[in-house]
Formats: C-alpha cells, structure tokens, sequence
C-alpha cells in the first residue's frame, strides 16, 4: 500500500474508510484494523456494524499537529 501524499488529504470527502487513514497516517492495513478494533487509533474513529470510519478533518488536525 503506498502512503497518500499531503497535498492529497485536502481532495477526501469528509468520512474515509480505515485503509484510506490507514495510507495517510503510513500504517499498514492490518495494523490499523487491530489499533481500532482496541480502541487505539491515534484519530477518531467511527464504528459503523461491523466497519470503521474515520472523519477527514480529525485526521487532518492529527497530521497537521505533528
């Protein structure tokens, strides 16, 4: 999986599945499964049944912050 670029976090609509945080952040898929099935996911994430979604803009304050 190849890590999103920066610039590219501006063109995500505003709820993003766990593989596409999972790119921006440089984490594997599988690695950012287990982080959020434990409630340890560095953003907030939200669970929908049984899939997570993770909302643009937390994931944008995060990635700004560092």
């Amino acid at each position: 999986m190849q890590t999103m670029k920066y610039a590219d976090l501006a063109d995500l609509p505003t709820v993003v599945d766990i593989t596409t945080a999972a790119r921006a952040l440089g984490l594997s898929r599988t690695y950012a499964y287990h982080l959020a099935k434990h409630d340890r996911f560095p953003c907030k994430v939200i669970r929908i049944g049984t899939s997570y979604r993770v909302p643009a803009a937390a994931l944008r304050a995060l990635l700004d912050a560092e």
